[in-house]
């Protein structure tokens, strides 16, 4: 197989590259991967999109997609090579799928908000997927997806039966319940117990973080990043002074923490 270099590439070179680094000729590599030596890959390169996005880095934007869309070829070309599908099989059930859940551009229907786009959509959603119950749609939820946006997916889908709080109040309420629940089980010592309460805990805040309206992956990877700045600050501050924190008590390490938390500009 050949392939012609050029000064621009278009997506029919890259299913051709595809195919022939998957050819008996081509990478070793390439040709060793199965759909889940490489699903870790497709995960990867979707965060690292993510990333982009949230660095507002269009430049890396652009490479990142092309490295997600390579997995997706490289999934559709596995497929093709077994004759169960191919990548235009691909494009061709994700269009129709955007004609059928869009039928008020593509047929008679009215949406004129954004509302009751959403609404129309879970519901023709639900009809070609044969989900005739909120359990069904609960329990389509993808078990691999991480367990905060899982848990955000689940409490909108019976939110939309009326399987909701009245106001966040009352989730914040559940997260005090639930605190006390786990307190409990850790003064019982029992490890069952509290891995239960801890999941009930977790399950709770995020449904204090869908009523403010806050992505609770995106809250927590902030938190992350601020903990991460102000424990830097601390060692700083620790190393000017001369002081060992492994030596350091509890109440002296919140002594900087503190110190580090009141800094102005904390993440320069």
């Amino acid at each position: 197989m050949t392939f012609e270099i050029k000064e621009k590439y278009g997506m029919s070179d890259l299913l051709a590259i595809m195919k022939l680094l998957r050819s008996e000729n081509g990478c070793p590599w390439d040709r060793e991967q199965n759909h889940k030596s490489i699903r870790r890959n497709l995960i990867e390169e979707a965060y690292e999109v993510a990333e982009a996005i949230d660095n507002e880095d269009t430049e890396n934007l652009r490479e990142e997609l092309g490295d997600l869309l390579l997995q997706v070829v490289f999934h559709s070309e596995m497929e093709e090579e077994t004759g169960a599908f191919t990548f235009d099989d691909v494009t061709d059930e994700i269009c129709k799928k955007l004609i059928v859940r869009h039928p008020h551009i593509f047929s008679d229907v009215t949406a004129d908000t954004t509302d009751e786009v959403l609404k129309n959509w879970e519901s023709i959603k639900m009809e070609t997927k044969g989900q005739k119950s909120a359990s069904q749609s609960i329990d389509s939820v993808p078990r691999s997806l991480p367990a905060l946006m899982r848990s955000e997916k689940i409490q909108k889908r019976a939110a939309k039966v009326g399987f909701d709080w009245n106001d966040v109040y009352g989730a914040m309420d559940k997260v005090r319940e639930e605190m006390e629940e786990l307190r409990e089980a850790i003064e019982e010592e029992s490890d069952e117990h509290s891995f239960e309460e801890l999941g009930d805990l977790l399950f709770a805040v995020v449904n204090v973080s869908r009523f403010i309206g806050a992505d609770a992956e995106h809250s927590l990877s902030s938190a992350c990043d601020k903990f991460a700045r102000r424990f830097a600050l601390c060692e700083r501050l620790a190393a000017e002074r001369g002081i060992d924190m492994q030596a350091q008590s509890l109440e002296q390490l919140d002594e900087l923490w503190n110190e580090a938390k009141a800094t102005p500009n904390e993440a320069e």
